[in-house]
């Protein structure tokens, strides 16, 4: 055995969860991304979903896909930077910088592509980027291509981020990336308090908007129009893989930045251009955004409900505001268990342990789409409530 398969060959914490049949992963799901799915023929709540508005089977986005596959075809077969840019594209980009408030952006070919494109190019060997401990993977990965100096601060911690700041050389730029909403907790940055740090120290900032667009801010326009900061935020990143119910992202800034991203970003410039049913789906869902308040404020109906109902039940949920609810097992096996006991019980939630999450932070993601119903989460809060009693995590 070649020295690569043999130290591979001893990662096996799959396999045991296989065998002690607990294994929650790679899920195969038989039927459309809704409120219920079917795996292996049976019938399941979803409440593992990013589509927060519910619109991966809403009719217009369906049929500005399959309409746009009669005209362009399955593909673009190149890169944007090539062969591969179509009207669609383009006029897809100029609504979403209307719709962030930002004079330009460009789409990729997907949300983690935008944080490893942008965050690794933007800054150069004498300058800084500066990241919340909880930043999404993709932003990780992003900066560490980046020859920077990287300088991490303590979760939301205005404290913290203000001495790495201090750290920082004043002539250099300095670049504070982080999550609008972040997937897992739930919780939403302390925008307010990281655009007062920014102008202090003259610093740049990105937001990445992946779980606040479509939940947050007028008409679904995220954790910076919500807060009121979109004009003191530099770089608003989007991703197609929620609330615009298809697949791929978005950067939006300022003119300068995006002519410059569009031309050295390499994940944007080597990457195939996204397909046009993708694009033509976002587009539509955009437009449902606009037109269809409602959804959004249903979205926030369910998320008030279902937090009340969580806090009433003693559950640990941290600090989330959203439609992200963390419910904290603090525990791998059990987490493994517990969500392997509610797939019996018909309710499909997702596993977060370590290494994603240090061990004593495990948790169950619970997430909300506009188009579940009271009945479907009520039926959700009852199956978690029996189970949680059962191994001693709630009263």
């Amino acid at each position: 055995m070649r020295l690569l398969q043999e130290k591979l060959s001893k990662y096996d914490l799959p396999q045991k969860a296989m065998a002690a049949g607990i294994y929650p992963y790679f899920r195969m799901i038989e039927s459309d991304q809704d409120t219920e799915v079917q795996i292996n023929g049976k019938k399941v709540l979803m409440f593992g979903s990013n589509a927060y508005l519910g619109l991966t089977n809403h009719p217009k986005v369906k049929q500005a896909a399959i309409e746009a596959i009669e005209k362009y075809g399955t593909g673009c077969a190149g890169s944007r930077f090539l062969n591969g840019t179509l009207d669609l594209h383009i006029q897809l980009e100029k609504r979403l910088a209307e719709f962030v408030g930002k004079e330009d952006a460009i789409i990729y070919s997907t949300g983690f592509q935008v944080n490893l494109g942008v965050v690794s190019c933007l800054t150069g060997r004498e300058d800084y980027i500066i990241w919340d401990e909880l930043d999404h993977a993709s932003i990780i990965e992003g900066h560490r291509l980046s020859f920077s100096t990287k300088l991490k601060f303590k979760h939301n911690d205005m404290d913290s981020l203000e001495k790495q700041l201090q750290k920082c050389e004043p002539d250099k730029i300095k670049l504070i990336v982080i999550d609008g909403v972040f997937s897992m907790e739930g919780d939403i940055a302390n925008l307010p308090g990281i655009v007062a740090l920014a102008k202090k120290y003259n610093a740049s900032i990105m937001v990445d908007e992946a779980h606040g667009i479509g939940v947050l801010g007028a008409q679904g326009r995220g954790t910076c129009n919500h807060f009121g900061v979109t004009d003191d935020v530099d770089l608003i990143m989007g991703t197609f893989s929620k609330s615009f119910a298809s697949i791929g992202g978005f950067i939006a800034s300022d003119k300068e930045t995006i002519n410059y991203l569009r031309h050295n970003s390499r994940s944007y410039i080597f990457s195939a251009s996204n397909t046009p049913a993708a694009t033509a789906a976002a587009n539509a869902a955009l437009d449902i955004m606009l037109s269809e308040p409602e959804r959004i404020e249903k979205l926030w109906e369910l998320t008030n409900y279902a937090l009340k109902g969580f806090r009433d039940m003693g559950c640990e949920i941290g600090h989330t505001s959203t439609p992200i609810i963390p419910l904290f097992i603090r525990d791998n096996d059990l987490t493994f268990l517990i969500v392997k006991e509610l797939f019996d019980a018909g309710i499909f939630v997702n596993p977060v342990v370590s290494p994603a999450v240090a061990p004593q932070d495990t948790l169950i993601r619970f997430s909300l789409m506009a188009t579940h119903t009271k009945e479907q989460l009520d039926k959700a809060l009852e199956a978690i409530r029996t189970i949680f009693k059962k191994y001693g995590l709630i009263e």
